[in-house]
């Protein structure tokens, strides 16, 4: 069945990479996939424009039903295969709750963490400003604290909503990881980073790893001064 699924991906992007998590959590393995570069512009070629009026990646298609929006598309595997592979969607109300609200508080993690890591990307370098990238590290560092304080209170062994492995945590470490490889003082997320290396080695994330992190380890050093 995963031979009727097409992904129009990016390495390194955390909307692809946890499309991909989900894709191996849920045992399909074998999806068609073409891989597209974000600094080429490769993403805006005919066969994405044709599927996703945004041009945005992931651009994901199942036959012909056509996902694009990453959080979307992980839900649609879960709820389309909800019998195959991981169950990453619990059933518990409660559970199933705390699952959705650290997705989508991952939005926040990310914005943060791209408004200090990629200022002189978004920003033309005549607008830029000590000042502001200065209040962007401290948001980020409030963000942190925020997110240790979840981990703290779960418990140590934890995952971010409990003791599973959930979409929350598919949903979620692509971003976690780009901490650690922008060198981010471990002092600033100590929780974090350790569930980073409990999560890492998972098979899901280790056989979608991105393979440009693969061929170059080192990020730049973005988050070093938080």
């Amino acid at each position: 069945m995963a031979q009727n699924m097409m992904l129009y991906w990016s390495s390194g992007s955390p909307p692809c990479w946890r499309l991909m998590i989900a894709l191996e959590e849920k045992k399909l393995q074998g999806y068609k996939h073409k891989h597209l570069c974000f600094d080429k512009k490769e993403h805006q070629c005919e066969e994405v424009k044709a599927l996703n009026p945004r041009v945005q990646l992931p651009t994901f298609k199942h036959g012909d039903l056509v996902v694009n929006e990453s959080f979307a598309a992980c839900l649609y595997l879960e709820s389309a295969f909800k019998s195959q592979g991981a169950r990453l969607i619990p059933e518990d109300p409660a559970e199933q709750a705390l699952v959705y609200q650290r997705m989508f508080e991952t939005d926040n993690l990310q914005k943060k963490m791209y408004d200090v890591a990629f200022y002189e990307w978004y920003v033309p370098e005549g607008e830029r400003l000590e000042s502001a990238l200065k209040r962007n590290r401290e948001t980020l560092v409030t963000e942190l604290k925020l997110w240790d304080g979840y981990l703290e209170k779960m418990g140590k062994g934890s995952f971010l909503a409990g003791k599973d492995f959930t979409m929350a945590d598919v949903v979620c470490f692509p971003v976690i990881a780009y901490f650690p490889r922008f060198h981010c003082p471990k002092e600033k997320c100590p929780r974090l980073m350790e569930y980073y290396e409990m999560v890492k080695d998972r098979p899901s994330i280790k056989a979608s790893w991105p393979p440009h992190w693969l061929e170059n380890p080192e990020g730049p050093d973005t988050l070093k001064n938080l």
